[in-house]
């Protein structure tokens, strides 16, 4: 089984796509923008690419989903889970919502299957809080995986862009998974 899980944005999407049907560290790959050449990384499990120019906001948001799609189907994933809204949020509201409308609509008409999981959800998921801050997130991966994402993408201070985006990417997908299996079992 192949599943996406999409922490998707404007400024740092972040995309894990873990194969198998046990949940494993091991089996996951994830891709990444950044907007700072030096935070490419090309390893076995990292995948980063600099952040694409654009024109307007349509021209970015279509490269955004373009490049988005292009993991997905390399994968030929079987379900793909995306972060929902934080309704909190504030800012460019509008335009996140476009962006992410956009994904969505080329993700089904590519016959992908779409599930939406609320922030809430994700971060109780993986930390035992609904409210869980990107510190604890983060935490909750370094004490489950052991792995240091900051060496991965050559980020040493404290900037969180695509640290955080990865680590939620990475519990999306996990929680996706575990749903898959759950819904599976109750068949």
């Amino acid at each position: 089984m192949v599943i996406a899980g999409v922490d998707y944005s404007l400024t740092s999407p972040a995309i894990c796509i873990h194969e198998g049907d046990e949940w494993s560290y091991d089996n996951c790959n994830f891709y990444y923008l950044v907007k700072n050449e030096k935070h490419v990384r090309q390893t076995n499990q990292y995948h980063g690419s600099l952040y694409p120019e654009y024109e307007n906001d349509i021209d970015r948001f279509h490269k955004l989903s373009q490049w988005s799609l292009e993991i997905i189907s390399k994968y030929n994933a079987d379900s793909v889970y995306i972060e929902g809204y934080a309704f909190g949020a504030v800012g460019r509201v509008f335009q996140i919502a476009e962006n992410a409308g956009l994904l969505k609509y080329i993700l089904w008409k590519s016959d992908i299957d779409i599930k939406v999981v609320p922030p809430t959800v994700v971060k109780k998921f993986a930390s035992g809080k609904g409210n869980a801050n990107k510190e604890m997130m983060y935490d909750s991966f370094l004490k489950e995986v052991k792995v240091d994402i900051r060496e991965k993408v050559g980020i040493i201070n404290k900037q969180w862009n695509p640290v955080s985006d990865i680590v939620d990417s990475y519990y999306i997908a996990k929680f996706g998974l575990f749903e898959e299996n759950r819904d599976a079992d109750q068949t």
